[in-house]
């Protein structure tokens, strides 16, 4: 079968196009003929080495993929042949024409969603409910989402103001994102690529404070932020770290703030992760959430697409077609 094969760690050029033996289902393993297959920017940052890898090269990459079960293993309920799925995968293999995965990683996709729309939502989606579960937001309180025209801040907007957010402040990155922010339910919008562009932001407020902060930049600027989170109460969720490097803050910056910062990662954080798929890919199902598919590209573009994602050039997820 197709297949696409990391065979280092590098730039986008070590995702090389080639064929494998087609895998088969083991006890609990299902097989999933794969139709979408979605781009991740982690996988982006596990491709480049920014992430250790403790595998043997080569192997196939991916970690999701939506598609119809066309086999299972012993002890797996058969009548899931023949259904469409959103699979993820902790030992990679989703870059291919098919996917093996244990039964308990598949989740159903619901009737009226597309396979193109499950795989576009499913991750960016499911980080954003546990994110805003997490806040405890009250319902008077403003927050600033970062990188919200697309990605996970896309649907953090999307959903902020049900969970509570009274007033949604976001960056983005240019402006047609920032366009996009907007019609996402952002009611001001600063442009991350301006030099200095916390202090835009703080003249924006007018002397308020930021409640939450959903931080996927990272770097230095979650440092200048805390100036202007609310004392006592402000409380930043660093997710992601698209500068290059995490939230720059150690444990004095927030205590002499009286602020607290909430690392969103771990296995603890990851099963949370998984659990909201489902609920995500159903709001989307629902049209409570708008599923964001920025083009579809032949598997064989895998690298391509990388490209892409670290050029900041997609408005949502790139899926990769097999066959």
């Amino acid at each position: 079968m197709q297949a696409i094969l990391l065979t280092g760690t590098g730039g986008p050029n070590v995702l090389v196009a080639g064929e494998v033996p087609a895998p088969r289902p083991q006890a609990g393993e299902i097989l999933v003929r794969a139709e979408a297959i979605p781009v991740l920017f982690p996988e982006t940052m596990m491709r480049s080495g920014a992430f250790p890898l403790p595998v043997q090269f080569p192997l196939v990459f991916g970690t999701q993929a939506a598609g119809v079960v066309t086999e299972v293993g012993a002890g797996v309920d058969a009548s899931l042949v023949g259904q469409r799925v959103m699979v993820s995968s902790n030992s990679f293999g989703t870059y291919a024409e098919q996917v093996c995965v244990p039964a308990e990683a598949a989740t159903p996709i619901p009737d009226g969603l597309s396979t193109d729309a499950a795989a576009a939502v499913a991750m960016s989606g499911s980080v954003a409910i546990p994110l805003l579960e997490t806040a405890r937001l009250t319902g008077t309180e403003t927050i600033l989402v970062e990188a919200a025209g697309t990605g996970v801040g896309a649907y953090l907007t999307q959903l902020a103001k049900e969970h509570g957010a009274a007033r949604v402040i976001a960056t983005a990155g240019g402006p047609e994102k920032a366009a996009r922010a907007r019609e996402f339910g952002a009611d001001l919008v600063v442009d991350h690529h301006t030099p200095g562009w916390t202090r835009q932001l703080a003249d924006l407020l007018g002397g308020a404070t930021l409640d939450v902060v959903f931080d996927s930049v990272g770097g230095e600027s979650a440092l200048e932020l805390l100036d202007l989170m609310t004392p006592l109460r402000g409380r930043m969720l660093s997710y992601g770290f698209l500068s290059g490097a995490p939230a720059q803050v150690g444990a004095m910056d927030l205590i002499m703030r009286g602020l607290t910062l909430t690392g969103c990662s771990g296995p603890a954080w990851l099963a949370g992760v998984a659990a909201a798929r489902e609920p995500a890919l159903r709001r989307a199902a629902t049209g409570s959430l708008t599923p964001l598919v920025d083009r579809v590209l032949p598997l064989d573009q895998a690298a391509h697409a990388h490209r892409l994602l670290e050029d900041r050039a997609a408005q949502g997820t790139i899926i990769l077609r097999a066959g």
